[in-house]
């Protein structure tokens, strides 16, 4: 690069366009963006985002589901209800999950009505069906692969008389927290490499750090299509997902 091209460079940094050679600097590394301005004591300023992300395996599951009894009689509906649930416990334990990893909710009962209506179609009032009693298992384990297998082997309570509906299982990862802290590390770093690298290439250096902002930390399945989200997109459906984060710093130009 010639001193000419990187003069003219230079003096363009101050206006608000990115200078051409900046703007080349930053297509060629990468998914970056660059800004050139004036900060509010009237220095020549350059922003800089960086970006970082990881793969990783999630550590913990948590699979739900649900059984129902109908009767006409109240307890004859709690009675069905509370023998279902205790085929349910035996049948996780039985398969391998620890009791203290299997929470049961409390019962719900709904009395059952149903519209009545007259010879002409009008609704003359309500007749009442009986009681549906309702409960939910949530089973949270590190151990994913067994949760999976038996989140699939639910027919097994169906042979059994267990009305069971399962939900998906849901994937997260308890060492969030340092797993945020790092990539944020490592997206700052990022952005600083950008900045000195287009610096460099237009013949100029960064000075202080004036103002750093951290973007949206987003959460998505590995190999998805998943787009991002302005608010932060949080996958609980794959196991195998991707973090990702960016991290813009202004620095005064020298």
């Amino acid at each position: 690069m010639s001193n000419t091209f990187k003069s003219s460079v230079l003096n363009h940094l101050g206006s608000i366009s990115i200078a051409v050679g900046v703007v080349v600097t930053a297509a060629i590394l990468g998914s970056s963006w660059v800004e050139s301005k004036r900060n509010s004591e009237n220095k020549k300023t350059i922003e800089v985002t960086g970006k970082a992300e990881k793969d990783f395996t999630s550590d913990l599951v948590v699979w739900s589901g649900s059984y129902s009894r109908f009767s006409g009689d109240f307890k004859d509906a709690y009675r069905q209800l509370k023998e279902d649930q205790a085929k349910t416990k035996a049948f996780l334990v039985a398969k391998g999950i620890k009791e203290s990893e299997i929470t049961f909710s409390s019962t719900d009962i709904r009395k059952e009505d149903e519209d009545v209506y007259d010879e002409k179609g009008y609704r003359r009032g309500t007749r009442f069906l009986g009681y549906t009693a309702v409960q939910s298992v949530t089973i949270k384990s590190k151990e994913i692969d067994k949760v999976d297998a038996i989140s699939r082997e639910v027919t097994d309570l169906l042979e059994q008389g267990v009305s069971f509906n399962s939900g998906s299982p849901s994937y997260y990862f308890t060492k969030l927290a340092e797993l945020k802290i790092d990539l944020l590390k490592e997206a700052a770093k990022d952005a600083r490499n950008r900045c000195e690298t287009v610096l460099e290439e237009a013949g100029g250096s960064k000075g202080r750090l004036t103002r750093s902002t951290m973007g949206v930390f987003q959460i998505t399945g590995q190999n998805s299509d998943e787009e991002y989200s302005w608010g932060g997109t949080l996958n609980t459906s794959s196991k195998e997902k991707t973090a990702s984060v960016t991290v813009s710093l202004e620095y005064d130009i020298r």
